[in-house]
């Protein structure tokens, strides 16, 4: 999965945590019906998420959880990671620019 998918992946999941039916999701997911019908079946076959027949919704399984709990550790990484390397990339400018003859 490419980050922009795992993104959509967990946008599905944190609104179905409660049960959510599938236009509640594409509404609160901020997604087309067709991107959401796609991938909601992607998610079923991974067991990341289960259609309740009995309540007509879609709720997150243990799998699913287990995926959000790290999908969260992972973007927590990732955005300080990000800053990190935005600082270094400030000070090499620094740098160049003291280097520089202007």
């Amino acid at each position: 999965m490419q980050v922009a998918v795992e993104l959509l992946v967990s946008d599905i999941l944190h609104v179905a945590k409660d049960g959510a039916k599938k236009t509640q999701i594409m509404y609160q997911a901020n997604l087309s019906y067709k991107l959401l019908s796609k991938y909601l079946m992607e998610i079923v076959e991974a067991c990341l998420i289960r259609f309740d027949h009995e309540e007509r919704l879609y709720v997150i399984t243990s799998k699913g959880r287990q995926f959000l709990e790290h999908y969260r550790e992972y973007s927590r990484r990732h955005r300080h990671m990000e800053k990190q390397l935005n600082d270094i990339r400030d000070k090499r400018r620094i740098l160049e620019e003291l280097c520089s003859n202007e």
